[in-house]
């Protein structure tokens, strides 16, 4: 089967969940029109549907080569990338004044749900082009984004993201690659870089690579690091394309997944080293890459949540068709579609209460980003800042989390087909496996949002989400609406069980911070879906505001949420606050 944006559930979560209609109407939006967001996202889903669906499992078949130090994408690859600069899809949230459209980053996170549900593999490439210009726009030169900061928007050229290399992966620090300081005020760099996601490809001109690298005077570790712009190609005066420079692919990864996506060794330095220029400061590299990282953060749990939507479409459909068995019950003679069964119910409705939760935190923490720049009044920026450090290792982590159990009980539904190729099935398991790792691992992501983000004003941005999200429950209980069942009891449960968390991680940060690092991955998980289910019941109480059936199924699946998910609240926070010796007593069993 083919993709379908799931439109009328994305903007009842852009709107209510995360939102978006709120900010807009207390003014943080400026002048943005909310009524283009259906017209944009309906283009969206047409050309996904369309132009980038039928090429997943093509690219997947064919994927990439690597000859001559030229990569190769697969077919119907640059003819689609073509397509999608000329519809102007790179250029939807770039700012005007170097040629984008302007429109707000929550609206451009919908379109990567999009992209990344349709083709995983081929939104990448932009996904990871948009960290590149913010980092660009944020602290290029004037001259630097004169040069490439249009091209990069409308997507005439792509970015790369350079971090990793073999013996420094999540430990930045260790980084060995080198940078020189040439007379002209450029830089030369040399050395390597493994994993680099869309490091050379034939989809375009020219690539602009952001890459991490250290000066021979620079302080250890990663206050020692600095970003420098290397081009693929250098460019003229004129504004034309110069001198091959020199960075090349060096080689091209063989994955469990993403397959169209090339994931090159890229080397520096085979010919006196590659023309590179300072981003920021010398020594402030990691400030100016953390603004890449942070947006490929978010970026990457909307692929959990693409990855997660396709996932069940093709679930759904496929248990809708297949039949198998009799149903308890069933009046009619021979085998009833499997969809007639509770436990493929089941599966199906934890497909679906999922994924719906993790594109609300998603689009919630594209929202905050949005307020924190948009906004007139300094301590809404101020507020909304903290809002959406708060939720992006929680949108990074829970939704890719969510992203691989979801396109695991895809697999499942299908049955013994799931694990044949032939049904697309198992691609959404191996492509979806990769979000939880890179762009920092999902246990970084737990890490940082204890150590750093509950840590911060000591955890005042926290608990004043919580207080929000009672609020939340309050309404759910006076609405007194017997399809809701034990919602609001169930959601009051897990707000109160991630408020004991978070005061005992707080406590334990000053005391014992190695207990508080044990339980780090359960707490983001009880975070994820305390916040997630309170989303949700808010998009169930403004849809049976709006709409009697849209209302009643909605409110089913926020009880099916708070009833099945958010239930396992107080196991989890056992697991936060009772686990830590037992994780940290783990040195006597873990031996060759």
């Amino acid at each position: 089967m083919t993709y379908r944006a799931p439109l009328n559930d994305m903007l009842l979560a852009l709107n209510h969940g995360a939102g978006l209609k709120a900010a807009v109407e207390a003014g943080h939006y400026g002048d943005f029109d909310p009524d283009i967001t259906t017209a944009v996202l309906e283009e969206a889903g047409k050309f996904a549907s369309d132009v980038l669906a039928p090429l997943n499992q093509v690219g997947d078949r064919n994927g990439v080569k690597l000859a001559d130090k030229k990569v190769t994408t697969a077919p119907g690859w640059p003819d689609a990338y073509k397509r999608w600069t000329e519809a102007g899809w790179n250029a939807v949230s770039g700012p005007e004044a170097h040629g984008g459209q302007g429109l707000p980053l929550a609206i451009n996170a919908a379109c990567t749900e999009i992209w990344s549900a349709s083709n995983v593999a081929f939104g990448l490439c932009p996904l990871l082009t948009l960290s590149a210009i913010e980092a660009l726009d944020a602290h290029g030169s004037d001259e630097l984004k004169d040069i490439y900061l249009g091209k990069l928007i409308s997507g005439q050229w792509t970015g790369t993201m350079q971090l990793t290399e073999p013996q420094a992966g999540s430990d930045v620090g260790a980084l060995r690659t080198r940078a020189e300081r040439a007379a002209d005020g450029s830089y030369r760099i040399t050395g390597s870089k493994i994993f680099i996601t869309y490091g050379d490809h034939d989809m375009t001109d020219n690539i602009v690579h952001f890459v991490l690298a250290r000066l021979p005077d620079a302080p250890a570790g990663t206050k020692g690091i600095s970003l420098f712009l290397i081009p693929k190609f250098l460019v003229n005066a004129d504004g034309s394309l110069g001198a091959r420079n020199d960075i090349y692919a060096s080689g091209i990864e063989h994955k469990l997944g993403m397959h169209a996506s090339p994931t090159c060794t890229m080397t520096m330095g085979d010919d006196g080293g590659a023309i590179g220029y300072l981003i920021g400061e010398e020594n402030a590299g990691m400030r100016c890459m953390f603004t890449m990282m942070n947006q490929a953060r978010l970026g990457v749990g909307l692929e959990g949540v693409g990855v997660a939507d396709r996932a069940y479409q093709q679930a759904l459909a496929y248990a809708q068709d297949r039949k198998q068995g009799r149903a308890v019950g069933s009046k009619g003679t021979g085998s009833d579609p499997i969809i007639a069964h509770p436990d493929v119910k089941r599966m199906l409705m934890q497909m679906r209460v999922l994924t719906a939760a993790s594109r609300s935190i998603c689009y919630a923490t594209a929202v905050a980003l949005d307020v924190s720049v948009r906004a007139k009044d300094a301590g809404v920026r101020a507020e909304a800042a903290a809002r959406g450090a708060l939720l992006t290792p929680i949108a990074k982590a829970f939704s890719t989390d969510i992203g691989n159990e979801v396109a695991y009980l895809g697999v499942q539904i299908h049955g013994g087909m799931g694990f044949i190729e032939e049904t697309g099935a198992a691609q959404h398991y191996r492509d979806a496996r990769i979000t939880a790792i890179y762009e920092g691992t999902n246990g970084i992501q737990a890490i940082d949002l204890v150590t750093r983000k509950l840590g911060a004003n000591g955890g005042a941005s926290v608990f004043k989400l919580l207080d929000e999200l009672t609020e939340i429950v309050r309404r759910v209980e006076a609405s007194n609406d017997p399809a809701f069942g034990t919602t609001g009891a169930k959601l009051r449960d897990a707000l109160g069980a991630l408020d004991r968390s978070s005061r005992w991680l707080l406590e334990k940060l000053g005391t014992a911070p190695n207990d508080a690092l044990a339980g780090a991955t359960p707490y983001l998980r009880l975070f994820g879906s305390a916040l997630g289910g309170c989303m949700l019941a808010n998009e169930a109480l403004a849809a049976r505001s709006e709409n009697e059936t849209e209302g009643a199924r909605h409110v089913a699946l926020a009880r099916f949420f708070a009833e099945t998910f958010a239930v396992q609240a107080p196991s989890l926070e056992k697991t936060v606050t009772d686990g830590a010796d037992a994780v940290l007593a783990a040195d006597a069993v873990l031996v060759a």
